[in-house]
């Protein structure tokens, strides 16, 4: 393979230095650097992060191609700086056996864009009863370590338990979708004075709040990992800060959107503000920046969750829940996270790369940009401002609710084992 020299980079948004790849690994990071024959990547002014990892991605294959496949969704992941995804196990058949878990992460081999990590279901088709082959997944050649119901709750507390006990075994983790089923049924947006003026049925905040306290607590006295997906709510960070003072081994993800969208999109009834959970208030995305800065919650996941058009160009009850996210998560961090001073890019390498590799155990990821380490890496151009154009998505879905809207920096490379799978913005 050939060797690839980036000329100047701020790495982890320091001083400028030069990193050389070498085939499949980073040969050397400092300045004066030079490779005979080696393809030089001016860089600039621009940040090089560990290539991002996302625990929670929805890939839709097999069964709903018509969303997303393996393929385009890698492609999408590459395009937004990302090395690794986890897919999630809500495909149809469900992601339940070694068998299909087997069948997603053969695709992602075959797509070669960033390493896929199928996430088994907790339990047999998503429906809550009976737990799912959760060894034989861990035993697969797709080498499972997270399993979620995500989009259902596992709302069965005798079911949640044991799950916490069988995964326990292997050093595995459940990301648990935090939703009580009866307090949100028929809800369609947050529960609040702006739900009362739309008219739509609210979706409490004590739906998320109490299923988390309840399994912080089954995760403490069985002694397990517990994960808990697209938290949304200030109390729901009061109840991970406590459980975390506790000693108690859960860690939490923050989407994207909640950390800049609120409730008062869905005054528009544009069904692209849809998704669960739901946007919250101002006062919750001012609680959920605070926590990821101070550590509370551990990373930020895309929930990218890809919808066909049909599926969102109609009436607000009607239409599905879920945002792309894969290829705007890193600039909606930087104008929130960045932007705000609440955190710089090495803390942005530690939420999006390091954290989320290390909960998922994705072996050669969210590692450090330093020789010998494996060349997962993602350049991103910060000063970049533009408008999100949903045309350009290398998704096949388009339901994003930042279509029109300017947002900050672009990622220009990413190299997923040296190998580019962007370069100059354009996939490879």
């Amino acid at each position: 393979m050939s060797k690839i020299l980036i000329r100047g980079a701020k790495v982890l948004g320091g001083e400028p230095q030069d990193v050389l790849i070498d085939g499949e690994l980073i040969a050397a990071v400092r300045t004066g650097l030079s490779a005979e024959g080696a393809e030089v990547i001016e860089a600039d002014g621009k940040v090089l992060l560990p290539g991002l990892v996302d625990l929670h991605t929805h890939l839709r294959e097999p069964g709903r191609e018509d969303s997303e496949t393996v393929l385009t969704g890698t492609r999408a992941a590459a395009s937004g700086g990302f090395t690794a995804v986890f897919a999630m196990a809500n495909t149809f058949p469900v992601a339940d056996t070694a068998g299909v878990v087997e069948q997603v992460w053969r695709l992602g081999k075959e797509s070669g864009y960033c390493d896929v990590r199928p996430i088994g279901a907790v339990t047999v088709g998503l429906e809550g009863k009976k737990l799912a082959e959760l060894g034989a997944m861990h035993d697969s050649a797709a080498e499972v370590s997270v399993f979620s119901d995500d989009g259902k709750c596992v709302d069965d507390a005798v079911i949640m338990r044991r799950a916490l006990e069988y995964v326990k075994a292997f050093g595995g983790v459940v990301a648990q979708h935090a939703q009580e089923p009866r307090l949100t049924e028929g809800a369609q947006m947050n529960e609040g004075v702006v739900s009362a003026e739309l008219g739509l049925g609210g979706w409490p905040a004590v739906a998320e709040e109490s299923i988390i306290a309840r399994d912080v607590l089954l995760a403490e006295h069985v002694g397990s990992r517990l994960h808990i997906c697209h938290l949304s709510t200030a109390g729901s960070v009061e109840i991970i800060r406590w459980a975390k003072s506790r000693g108690i081994q859960v860690t939490a993800e923050v989407c994207p959107h909640h950390l800049l969208l609120t409730e008062e999109m869905v005054r528009t009834y544009n069904p692209a503000y849809k998704v669960n959970p739901p946007l919250r208030t101002e006062r919750d995305v001012r609680a959920l920046r605070e926590a990821l800065a101070d550590g509370t919650i551990d990373i930020v996941a895309t929930d990218h969750a890809p919808h066909p058009h049909e599926d969102k160009d109609c009436e607000w009850a009607a239409a599905a829940m879920g945002m792309v996210g894969l290829e705007t998560a890193l600039s909606v961090v930087q104008e929130t996270m960045v932007e705000t001073g609440l955190l710089d890019w090495a803390a942005v390498a530690d939420r999006m790369s390091f954290t989320p590799a290390r909960i998922g155990k994705a072996t050669g990821h969210g590692r450090p940009v330093a020789a010998g380490e494996p060349a997962n890496l993602t350049l991103v151009d910060t000063a970049y401002r533009g408008q999100v154009d949903p045309a350009r998505f290398a998704s096949r879905s388009r339901n994003t609710p930042y279509e029109g809207r300017e947002l900050p920096g672009r990622v220009t490379h990413t190299w997923l084992r040296g190998k580019a799978t962007l370069m100059d913005g354009k996939l490879t």
